[in-house]
């Protein structure tokens, strides 16, 4: 099946300055257009993020899912995001390859510890809107819809 067959959903922390301007980077490019982005950030704490997945851990951990409902967290979650967008196609398609999807995995789990001091030193994010390869204008501060299949 084709990377852009059927919508990936992700699901970011749009409360941490770091990861906000990390997918305001993916949403501008060409391809992201195609993808769910969801942030975990603007749900009740009490609700359920997806099937299977708490607000807590997908706060936790970053996570993306699959058309299928298959959850997939942490380095092989970017190698996903990377696979679906038209510039890093090749790239994402190679991350997910082991030995290259355990080594991304491993990088993650040693960045997780670092997230904090990292999100202190990005600070606060800029309100204004972005503008994506296509010309559309997305706001990194404000959580995008949902799409519904």
């Amino acid at each position: 099946m084709a990377e852009h067959a059927s919508p990936l959903t992700i699901f970011y922390d749009g409360a941490c300055p770091l990861c906000a301007r990390e997918i305001a980077f993916y949403r501008r490019r060409k391809g992201a257009e195609r993808l769910n982005w969801v942030d975990v950030a603007q749900i009740p704490a009490d609700q359920e993020v997806a099937p299977g997945l708490s607000r807590v851990d997908a706060l936790a951990r970053f996570h993306v899912m699959e058309p299928q409902g298959r959850l997939i967290s942490g380095g092989r979650a970017f190698a996903e995001i990377l696979a679906r967008l038209d510039a890093f196609r090749p790239l994402g398609r190679v991350l997910r390859r082991e030995p290259l999807a355990s080594l991304l995995d491993g990088a993650y789990a040693l960045f997780l510890p670092l997230r904090p001091r990292l999100q202190r030193l990005f600070g606060g994010r800029a309100g204004k809107p972005e503008e994506t390869d296509t010309g559309a204008r997305i706001d990194a501060c404000k959580p995008a819809p949902l799409r519904r299949r």
